[in-house]
């Protein structure tokens, strides 16, 4: 059986919304025509071509990293990348990646990393701030106009919240205005105070339809000078944004910690590395999928007794200790998001049951292949 592309893809940015990426970041459909029927998802750290060619014709592959990101100008066939667009296309696969829509996604990657070592998540390392640019309108109008003045803005794009149109909420007062020369007033005359029943409508907009909005509720409303107020909402947390926060089962020594994540990630050449007292208890930990040295300052303020991630360079690190932070376990980038893979296939395995064949790469992607330990010159811990 098949599914068409564009379904997969619907599934997949409801899971991993690409609202959630970073400014920098390339995700999405890469190549294929969502019109048309795939047969088969395999999932996959990376697209390298060795993942491609295990790929089964007309099937996508969805890959966390970015085949093509910054400075890519060519797909010509006689370059890396190019010639791996060119095979997929070629044979009827299509390319989807879910990078750091998927790292900030609730759940996500470091999700998927946290019940890789047994963690039982409590909440976001550093949260996402939900829906920014929203404006709420407070618009006071006459109650026998609110009709059509809500009409006006909800058609130039207010109301809408989620999947829900034309919200709005009213109440009635009285409204006061006094009329001065020179004025043209819709109701009243020029120097009697007027009082009038109004209703106080209330809707929200994204902030880039402000000029849209404004013109909308101007045309629409009787008054020569409405009253009305835009505020600009303040962003909210959410279950979204990036590394969790966990707890372990039982509390235990970071010697016994720094074991179960070797124990419980795939081996890699890099191994796992840990900078800290090995019989300090490590109860509550943050975790990080991917490069996470960025975060270090918000592990600090986290009230956790450890932190797993990957790619912490050597300086970050050190100021880190120096400056008495938490414990840090250093893991390599791929070991850190292979996780994530089974996560993501489970969604669609829920969603298309037996219309889609989905499956996790076994393919290792990790570029680090050997790896040599002296211990002849280093405190073991053992």
């Amino acid at each position: 059986m098949s599914v068409r592309l564009g379904e997969v893809i619907e599934v997949l940015e409801r899971a991993y919304p690409t609202s959630l990426a970073q400014a920098w970041d390339s995700v999405g459909l890469v190549c294929g025509d969502p019109g048309e029927t795939v047969d088969s998802v395999t999932v996959a750290v990376d697209a390298t071509a060795a993942v491609v060619d295990d790929v089964p014709e007309g099937g996508l592959l969805l890959a966390h990293h970015p085949l093509l990101l910054r400075g890519v100008d060519t797909v010509a066939a006689d370059t890396a990348k190019g010639a791996l667009v060119h095979r997929l296309i070629r044979t009827g696969r299509a390319l989807y990646t879910a990078h750091t829509n998927a790292d900030a996604a609730d759940p996500g990657v470091s999700d998927a990393l946290a019940a890789a070592l047994g963690l039982t998540v409590e909440g976001v390392l550093e949260p996402a701030g939900a829906a920014p640019g929203l404006d709420k309108w407070v618009i006071f109008v006459p109650a026998e106009n609110a009709e059509a003045v809500r009409a006006a803005v909800f058609a130039a794009g207010a109301g809408q919240i989620g999947d829900y149109s034309q919200c709005s909420w009213s109440v009635t007062g009285t409204g006061q205005f006094l009329p001065h020369d020179g004025a043209s007033p819709a109701i009243g005359s020029i120097g009697t105070v007027e009082q009038v029943s109004e209703d106080r409508v209330e809707v929200i907009a994204p902030s880039r339809l402000r000029p849209a909005v404004l013109a909308a509720m101007r045309a629409a409303h009787p008054y020569e000078e409405p009253a009305f107020d835009v505020l600009e909402l303040a962003p909210l947390p959410s279950g979204c944004g990036l590394g969790r926060v966990a707890r372990l089962p039982e509390p235990e020594p970071l010697r016994a910690f720094v074991d179960r994540v070797g124990d419980r990630l795939p081996a890699t050449a890099w191994g796992v590395r840990a900078a800290g007292d090995p019989d300090v208890t490590v109860s509550r930990v943050a975790v990080c999928g991917g490069a996470g040295d960025s975060l270090l300052d918000t592990v600090s303020r986290a009230g956790v007794d450890a932190y797993v991630t990957a790619d912490l360079r050597h300086h970050p690190a050190d100021e880190h200790r120096r400056a008495g932070g938490v414990a840090l376990v250093d893991v390599a980038h791929w070991a850190s998001e292979q996780p994530w893979c089974e996560q993501a296939a489970g969604i669609l395995r829920e969603r298309f049951g037996e219309r889609l064949a989905v499956r996790v790469s076994d393919i290792r992607t990790d570029p680090w292949t050997l790896g040599a330990h002296r211990r002849d010159n280093q405190e073991s811990w053992r």
